[in-house]
């Protein structure tokens, strides 16, 4: 009976054990079904040894900065954006023109990226290297500096999967122009320039509510003003936009969002529904059945918005991304490192070990 006793008494381990390892087998499936795969080389926990103070040091700087310009977050989350559809998430739009040519920053879609923008990666990127130096990548420090910039101006969180490396190279002027979509393009142009970038239509959408704030330019709406006023304007906004750009050649600017232009929110959809946006490609939304669709269900409906978006985050943060022994770690973002610089980046990513780590994190 004693024998049976001890037997016994080992079974509440055994079982504990067991339920260990259901939880750690299930974890990364339950608790993050909605994520999107990770690109080879990539980690949720990619510097969890390197750096582990690296996403605290990224939040406080950003909460320092937004504490004074909130409309800042709307430069970093457009920075990253107009990073990842040239040439990939590399921090090539970071890069300074060079004897080889002017750089991604000079093309024309890209003169009126916020300078407050830069300097704030760069400052992030200062505090980053005082801590862990030569080890975190431009292009992860910009994609979490978004992250937290969408966050602080009231918008969802998401995980930002990490192991970046900085390009060696920047786009063309005419490379940069065919890969980021204008603000009087289609619906048919924007789902394919999406599609390229393997986003599909939801992704569309749900990226497009980054509009919820920023500004826009007149030059980049007045088409729907000039020569005559666009059928799909709301009668009482056109007039408002009339008064902030009474001549086509007005250089001003104006809110994306009429409502609540400085609050990351799903306000950006009401608008749209209600005829009030600025731009042809946010407009053109309406006229596809399926975009419309999305467009009324975010409207109605902002944890739908904010769990599509940071999905769609996850997806573009991961778009033709250089990992491993690709690229580099710079020691400046707008600079190509000189060729005695050596970073220590770890190349390698354990899959098995971070599936545990992560389902680890997940408990």
């Amino acid at each position: 009976m004693s024998m049976m006793k001890k037997k016994l008494g080992f079974l509440p381990i055994y079982i504990w054990l067991f339920s260990v390892l259901v939880v750690l087998n299930l974890a990364p499936a339950t608790c993050q079904a909605d994520e999107p795969a990770l690109v080879k080389g990539l980690s949720w926990t990619f510097y969890r040894k390197s750096c582990p103070g690296l996403e605290a040091i990224v939040k406080k700087r950003i909460d320092f900065f937004l504490r004074q310009d909130i409309t800042q977050a709307a430069g970093i989350l457009r920075l990253h954006f107009h990073d990842c559809f040239v040439q990939g998430c590399d921090a090539s739009v970071l890069l300074d023109g060079s004897a080889s040519g002017p750089s991604e920053q000079d093309a024309p879609p890209n003169l009126t990226l916020r300078p407050k923008a830069f300097e704030i990666i760069d400052d992030i990127k200062k505090n980053v290297d005082a801590i862990c130096s030569k080890t975190v990548s431009c292009a992860d420090i910009t994609a979490l500096a978004t992250r937290e910039s969408v966050k602080k101006a009231g918008g969802p969180t998401y995980r930002v999967p990490l192991g970046r490396r900085d390009g060696l190279t920047f786009a063309t002027r005419n490379v940069t122009l065919a890969n980021l979509p204008g603000p009087r393009s289609n619906v048919t142009a924007l789902i394919k320039a999406f599609q390229s970038k393997s986003l599909d239509t939801t992704d569309l959408v749900a990226l497009s509510g980054g509009h919820t704030i920023g500004i826009g330019h007149c030059s980049s709406f007045t088409n729907r003003l000039y020569p005559t006023q666009a059928t799909s304007l709301e009668n009482e906004f056109a007039q408002s936009l009339y008064r902030i750009c009474p001549t086509s050649t007005t250089n001003s600017t104006t809110d994306l969002d009429v409502r609540t232009p400085n609050v990351f929110d799903n306000k950006y959809y009401v608008d749209l529904v209600q005829n009030q946006v600025l731009f042809t490609s946010d407009q053109t939304l309406l006229t596809n059945s399926e975009t419309k669709k999305i467009v009324e269900s975010f409207a109605s409906n902002q944890t739908l918005f904010f769990q599509k978006f940071g999905r769609a985050m996850i997806k573009m943060g991961q778009v033709s991304v250089l990992t491993g022994k690709q690229g580099e770690v710079r020691a400046n973002c707008s600079a190509r490192n000189p060729t005695s610089y050596s970073s220590v980046i770890s190349t390698v990513v354990d899959d098995e070990i971070v599936g545990v780590e992560d389902a680890l994190s997940a408990m």
